[in-house]
């Protein structure tokens, strides 16, 4: 690959992405909101890159370029016959309405389901040869156990559903414009560029501030996978997946929650108390939720090389700088 097209480009995966692509010398045309206030993960994204590029100059390695286009995941055939040259692939992570009410908001889950079909199209018109979309573990819904492709799906989240009916519909619309495609699902991700809102990102802002947390007795067994190691899986997915196919993406490893809590606590204050058990579980808890990623590694030779503790201590860093 040369050149790439990331929808979604300012969000967690979509910026380390971009920033593993402008490693290899890979040049991203980057599809962002208007005005978006998350553009600092793509300048975080672009220095990490040039900063890789010069610690491996013994490669001679040239870190690619980045071109921000400024647009909004609804109006994307607004940007057909104008991003220039030939692409190579395009990465979907664009999505809106992720939480609160939207998520269950049957018209505008069925605006992010259009806006996949449309990514396709836009694709196909920049040259793109192959489509790579990312789906998300709630198309299986209230699943307790190991999560692969031949797993029946029944989400119960208009947020699912979508997810779902885009995988399959953009995988069709493919089909039919003679594009490779792959659909990739994640798990739970987390590092550098998370929301606040999820746990890990809300228990490390809590924690740095010195607050006491509450949590349930956090005995569910669960598959973090560092967001640059995600990232690499996307990537590979893209360039030795199969077409048509689609993967589960996680580390291949799992722990009880409460050591992913201990993990975060350790990184930040060993001292500082949490309140494991202070919490009920919700009524409809999943206990046990890991990713078969053995097509993943059969099929392209990708393997998750990032543990907790270590990618846990970069993604405190990184909130740190970014308050």
């Amino acid at each position: 690959m040369k050149d790439v097209i990331i929808t979604g480009a300012t969000g967690m995966i979509g910026s380390h992405v971009a920033k593993n692509l402008m490693e290899r010398g890979i040049n991203v045309t980057a599809i962002v909101r208007p005005m978006s206030e998350k553009l600092r993960n793509l300048e975080w994204a672009e220095r990490e890159a040039g900063v890789a590029c010069i610690a491996n100059n013994e490669n001679n390695t040239e870190v690619g370029k980045l071109r921000v286009v400024e647009c909004g995941l609804w109006d994307l055939p607004t940007l057909r016959d104008k991003l220039g040259w030939e692409h190579d692939a395009l990465f979907h992570f664009g999505w809106g309405f992720t939480f609160g009410p939207g998520r269950n908001d049957a018209a505008k889950q069925e605006s992010n389901v259009r806006a996949a079909i449309d990514a396709v199209h836009l694709a196909y018109e920049a040259g793109c040869k192959t489509f790579v979309g990312a789906g998300s573990q709630a198309e299986f819904g209230i699943v307790t156990g190991t999560l692969s492709d031949e797993l029946k799906k029944e989400p119960v989240t208009g947020y699912g559903i979508a997810k779902l009916a885009a995988g399959r519909l953009t995988a069709l619309e493919c089909r039919n414009l003679g594009m490779k495609h792959n659909w990739a699902r994640i798990l739970s991700c987390y590092g550098p560029g998370d929301n606040d809102y999820t746990m890990v990102m809300s228990a490390v802002r809590a924690m740095m501030k010195g607050e006491r947390m509450q949590f349930t007795p956090a005995e569910q067994v669960w598959d973090y996978i560092y967001a640059d190691d995600c990232a690499k899986a996307f990537i590979a997915i893209a360039e030795k997946g199969i077409d048509q196919k689609s993967y589960m993406i996680g580390s291949g490893t799992n722990k009880l929650l409460k050591d992913y809590i201990y993990a975060i606590r350790d990184a930040i204050n060993p001292e500082l108390e949490v309140g494991i058990g202070e919490r009920d579980y919700n009524p409809d808890q999943v206990m046990h939720l890991v990713a078969d990623i053995s097509d993943l590694v059969n099929d392209t030779g990708y393997k998750p090389t990032t543990p907790f503790e270590e990618g846990i201590k970069q993604t405190v860093e990184w909130a740190k700088e970014n308050p």
